[in-house]
C-alpha cells in the first residue's frame, strides 16, 4: 500500500485502486489554492504513471466540500491601476486554469468515482460533474451556491451537469440556489444510489472500484473514451469512431485471456496501460 499526504488531500493506493480523500474538515474542505494545484497533479500522476486502474474521491468531516475558499478571490495580483479590458482577459485566462483542475478528472484514462456526504456545495458541484459515477449518503444535499452570492458558476457545472440531469432541474438549481436532497438527487440521476452512512457509501465506491480494476484496463478506458465521445457527438460520428477504435485497439489476446480465465476459474491477468510522457518529447 502506498500513502501520501498533501495539504488538501490524503492519497492511498492499494490493489490497483487510488483513494483520494479531501482532508481539511476543519475548513469544511473548501477549495483553497493548494486544492486547485494538488488535485490535477495527483490525478495526472496516477493516470500518466499507471499507479491505479480506478480512482475514488471522498471527503472527511461534516461536509464533502463547502466549495470555493473565499480567500482565493482576494489573492490576485494587486497594486496600480489596470485597464479593465486587459484585466478581464487575465481573469478569463486564470479561470481557464482553474477549470483545467476539474478537466483532469474527465481527461484521465481511468474512471473517477465519487462517494459523497453532507454538503456538496458550489464548486463541489463543478467537481463531481467531471467524474464518472457518483453515490451519496442519506444526509447529502446539493446546491449551486454561486447564485446565492451573486456569481455565475464558472468551473464546469453548466456544460457538464445538464448531461446527467434534466435541463429543467439544472435551471431550477441554478436560478434559485436551492438545495436538493439525496432522494431527489437519485430520482433525477445525479447519483446512482443513496446509503445510510458515509462508511457504507465509501465502502460501496471502493468495492465498485476494485471490480472495475479487475477488468481489462484497455477495455475500460475504451468505454470511458467512447461514452464521453458519444455524449458530445451525434450517433453517426460516434459509430464511426467506435469502428476506428476497435479496428486499432480491439485486443484478441485480452479476449482469449478472459475466456481462459473463465474456463480455468481464475482471475484474468490483463496488461496495464502504458505510462505516458509528462512532456511533449
Amino acid at each position: 500500500m502506498l500513502q501520501k499526504t498533501y495539504e488538501a488531500f490524503t492519497v492511498t493506493i492499494e490493489d490497483k485502486v487510488a483513494h483520494i480523500q479531501m482532508s481539511r474538515p476543519e475548513a469544511m474542505n473548501t477549495m483553497n489554492k493548494a486544492f486547485w494545484n494538488e488535485l490535477p497533479a495527483i490525478v495526472r500522476d496516477i493516470d500518466m504513471n499507471v499507479r491505479a486502474r480506478c480512482i475514488v474521491i471522498s471527503s472527511t468531516g461534516k461536509h464533502f466540500s463547502a466549495g470555493m475558499d473565499l480567500a482565493v478571490f482576494g489573492s490576485g495580483e494587486g497594486g496600480g491601476k489596470v485597464d479593465r479590458y486587459v484585466a478581464a482577459e487575465a481573469f478569463r485566462s486564470n479561470i481557464r486554469q482553474i477549470q483545467s483542475s476539474f478537466n483532469a478528472l474527465e481527461e484521465a484514462r481511468v474512471p473517477v468515482l465519487f462517494a459523497l456526504h453532507g454538503g456538496v456545495i458550489g464548486g463541489a458541484i463543478d467537481m463531481i460533474s467531471a467524474g464518472d459515477i457518483r453515490w451519496c449518503t442519506k444526509d447529502a444535499f446539493f446546491t449551486i451556491m454561486e447564485t446565492n452570492i451573486a456569481m455565475t458558476a464558472d468551473v464546469g457545472t453548466f456544460p457538464r451537469l445538464q448531461r446527467y440531469i434534466p435541463e429543467g432541474w439544472v435551471k431550477e438549481m441554478a436560478y434559485t440556489g436551492r438545495r436538493i436532497d439525496s432522494a431527489t438527487a437519485k430520482d433525477i440521476g445525479l447519483v446512482n444510489d443513496v446509503f445510510e452512512t458515509h462508511e457504507a457509501c465509501v465502502a460501496h465506491a471502493m468495492a465498485t472500484a476494485k471490480e472495475i480494476a479487475s477488468k481489462d484496463p484497455l477495455t475500460v478506458t475504451g468505454c470511458k473514451t467512447l461514452i464521453n465521445y458519444a455524449r458530445d457527438h451525434n450517433t453517426a460520428d460516434t459509430l464511426d469512431y467506435i469502428g476506428v477504435w476497435n479496428a486499432a485497439m480491439l485486443p484478441p489476446s485480452h479476449m482469449q485471456e478472459a475466456f481462459a480465465a473463465r474456463a480455468e476459474k481464475r482471475d484474468p491477468d490483463y496488461p496495464d496501460l502504458l505510462k505516458l510522457r509528462d512532456t511533449p518529447m
